[in-house]
C-alpha cells in the first residue's frame, strides 16, 4: 500500500507541475500577443497621426499649417533614426549608446510636441506669432541631433561593409591565385633534358658495342686493322715465296719425272 501511495503522490506531483507550465506559458504566450498588438497599434495610430500632420501642412496656411510641419519633421526624424539603429543594433553593439541619446531626444521632443498641440489651440493669434520662433528653433535641435546619429550610424555601417567587402575580395583574391598555382606531373622542359640524356646514352652504348663486336666484317678477327686475301685463306706470306722458287727452278728429270 506505500509503494502505491508513493506512485500516486508521484503522479499527482508531475500533474502539478505539468498544470503550472501550462499556465505559465500560457501567461507568457498571451503577454507576447498582447504586445505585439499593442506594438502595431501603437504603429498604426502614429501612422494616422502623420498623416494628418502632413494634411494639415499642406491644406492649413498660416501658423497652423508650421506647427503641422515643425510636428511632422520631429516626429520623421526620430523614427528615422531609431529604425537604423535598431536595424543596425544587432550587428553593432555600440549603436546600444547611440540608442540611449536617441530616448533622450524623444523626450524633449515629447514634450516639445505637447507645446505644439497646445499652441494649436491656442486662440490668439498674437501670442502664437511670438511663441513660434522660439518652438522651431528647439525643433530644429532636436531633429539635427537626431539626423546626426542617424547619418553617423549609416556612415559607421557603411564603412564597416566596406571593410567587410575588402576583406572579402582579398580572401577571394588569394583563393583564385592558391587555385591557379598547380605544379605539372613532368614539365616540357624536364622531358626534354630527360629525352636528351636518354639520347646521348643509347648512342654512347651503339659505339661501345660496335667496337667490341665481332660481327663487323670490314675488321679483322680480334684485331682492328684490315684483313689480307692471304689472312682469308690461311696461307702466311713465307710458304707463298718458297712454293714460287720451287716452281721456278728447272726439273733434271725431265717433265715426265716425279
Amino acid at each position: 500500500m506505500e509503494a502505491l501511495g508513493i506512485v500516486v503522490a508521484l503522479v499527482a506531483l508531475l500533474g502539478m507541475t505539468l498544470l503550472v507550465m501550462a499556465v505559465v506559458g500560457t501567461v507568457k504566450a498571451v503577454k507576447a500577443v498582447a504586445a505585439k498588438v499593442d506594438r502595431h497599434s501603437s504603429n498604426a495610430q502614429r501612422a494616422v497621426e502623420n498623416a494628418a500632420l502632413r494634411a494639415k501642412s499642406i491644406t492649413k496656411p498660416g501658423d497652423q499649417g508650421k506647427i503641422a510641419g515643425l510636428r511632422l519633421s520631429l516626429r520623421t526624424a526620430l523614427d528615422s533614426t531609431r529604425q537604423v539603429l535598431q536595424g543596425g543594433l544587432p550587428q553593432d553593439g555600440q549603436l546600444g549608446d547611440s540608442l540611449q541619446l536617441l530616448a533622450r531626444l524623444d523626450s524633449h521632443a515629447a514634450e516639445l510636441d505637447a507645446e505644439l498641440r497646445l499652441l494649436e489651440r491656442e486662440p490668439m493669434t498674437g501670442r502664437v506669432t511670438a511663441k513660434l520662433p522660439e518652438l522651431r528653433e528647439r525643433a530644429e535641435r532636436i531633429t539635427h541631433s537626431a539626423d546626426s546619429l542617424r547619418w553617423a550610424a549609416q556612415d559607421r555601417m557603411r564603412r564597416f561593409a566596406d571593410d567587410e567587402l575588402a576583406r572579402l575580395s582579398k580572401e577571394c583574391q588569394d583563393e583564385a591565385g592558391a587555385l591557379r598555382h598547380w605544379t605539372p606531373a613532368e614539365p616540357a622542359a624536364d622531358r626534354d633534358s630527360e629525352f636528351a640524356a636518354d639520347s646521348v646514352s643509347a648512342a654512347s652504348a651503339r659505339s661501345a658495342a660496335s667496337a667490341d663486336h665481332p660481327a663487323d666484317r670490314r675488321k679483322g678477327i680480334g684485331t682492328g686493322r684490315q684483313s689480307s686475301a692471304e689472312e682469308l685463306l690461311g696461307l702466311a706470306a713465307e710458304p707463298l715465296s718458297r712454293l714460287a722458287d720451287r716452281l721456278r727452278k728447272p726439273n733434271p728429270a725431265g717433265p715426265n719425272h716425279p
